[in-house]
């Protein structure tokens, strides 16, 4: 009997800041399902991790632009309209697109037709990570085919869509996880059925992330050849509060010495950089761009403080649960952050971390500088966050869980 396929819908792939997504498909074939990722956009990231070149499942890429693709897109709707669900989606889509007239919606239906058309030998189930882009074009293919699916929902996606969007996607998916109690409250307030929508957090591949056992150094920012290492990693986008980070950094004591380190690419490093250059910072500032897992697991062991300034955007956008703020706390790296999404969820602040509220430069930077001065505060509360991660983060949790709701699909490991 040959084993049914989970066809897996993502943005892109390989992405180096969905470590979080790679690991989960990564474990799922390690627990006995047969994978095939289906990408909306090709990768832009140089390097990737290990993981990726660990998962063994079939690629197929999406046509990224439709005009750069025309026959394909056509052969893919020449498909679809003879299929029995065509013309009820449709329908369907012709509504969204009164309410969301924009080319992503235009794009999301060629996608799906030609996912439709090129539909992987063997698949039975369609799962999309983000409630977005990719759960659109995996609502309209499995409404074509007349197939059921199923929804990863994370964070920028569950807050920057419309309610309407989301409650009609809820509706009729068969179930939804998502990684943060906030973000599970919310969809289930959007969903008829609540039950429908299941609290699965992450957590973290811990084989990858094994104890740091040394000891850090007790830097507490006296000595100027010898300053506490601060690093942080991250895209340079909006929502991660690097801004308000640069700017808690200049606020602090001249006589404090300490040296910080970003680790990733993003749109906004350039004017990240313009504004530490103004704030008169630059030189105690180290901008190392991208890097693989490794490279991050080296830094968080060569640091005394991780910080991560994470904010809620104008158009609502934010983190949830970062994964490098698990990674960081895994490795007993004391973290500063702020009090958004589900980062309380692990840290409480005087107790295993310290939180402040976004946009806050002067609360951050009486954080940094308490936790700057206390090396034995660190050392103590990293050490309960990395408990915290170790009791209850391990990534092994989440994938059973998925390996249940799966096999209920008849998706047998």
């Amino acid at each position: 009997m040959n084993q049914k396929r989970l066809v897996v819908v993502v943005k892109g792939y390989p992405r180096l800041s969905e470590t979080f997504i790679a690991q989960e498909l990564r474990g799922l074939e390690l627990a006995g399902l047969d994978l095939v990722i289906v990408s909306l956009r090709h990768p832009t990231d140089k390097k990737r991790h290990a993981v990726h070149d660990e998962i063994a499942a079939d690629l197929l890429y999406l046509p990224e632009y439709l005009h750069k693709e025309p026959l394909r897109v056509l052969r893919g709707l020449w498909a679809a309209c003879r299929r029995p669900g065509f013309g009820a989606t449709l329908r369907g889509w012709l509504s969204d697109l009164r309410r969301d007239p924009s080319r992503n919606r235009l794009r999301r239906f060629g996608q799906a037709a030609v996912l439709v058309a090129e539909w992987p030998k063997g698949g039975a189930w369609l799962h999309a990570h983000f409630i977005h882009t990719p759960a659109s074009v995996a609502d309209y293919a499995a409404r074509i085919m007349q197939i059921g699916w199923t929804v990863s929902a994370h964070a920028k996606d569950i807050w920057t869509s419309p309610d309407w969007e989301l409650s009609a996607k809820l509706n009729r998916v068969k179930w939804a996880v998502t990684c943060t109690e906030m973000g599970h409250k919310h969809l289930q307030s959007l969903a008829d059925d609540p039950a429908r929508v299941h609290l699965s957090y992450h957590g973290l591949n811990l084989d990858r992330f094994p104890p740091f056992t040394q000891s850090r150094p007790a830097r507490d920012g006296s000595d100027p050849a010898d300053p506490v290492q601060i690093v942080s990693v991250g895209r340079a986008v909006p929502k991660k509060g690097y801004d308000t980070l640069l700017y808690a950094l200049a606020l602090l004591p001249p006589d404090l010495h300490w040296r910080f380190s970003h680790l990733g690419g993003g749109g906004e490093r350039e004017n990240l950089q313009a504004l530490a250059a103004t704030l008169g910072i630059a030189g105690r500032i180290h901008w190392q761009g991208s890097v693989d897992q490794a490279e991050v697991l080296a830094a968080y062991r060569s640091s005394d403080l991780f910080a991560l300034a994470c904010r809620i955007t104008a158009d609502g956008d934010r983190d949830g649960l970062p994964n490098v703020l698990v990674e960081a706390a895994s490795q007993g790296l004391a973290c500063i952050s702020t009090t958004i999404s589900g980062i309380p969820e692990l840290f409480r602040s005087g107790e295993n971390g310290w939180l402040v509220p976004p946009d806050d430069a002067v609360a951050l930077a009486a954080a940094l500088k308490t936790a700057i001065t206390a090396p034995g505060l660190r050392q103590q509360y990293g050490s309960a966050a990395a408990a915290k991660v170790r009791a209850t983060l391990d990534y092994h949790h989440s994938v059973n869980q998925l390996v249940s709701l799966f096999a209920a699909e008849g998706l047998y490991p």
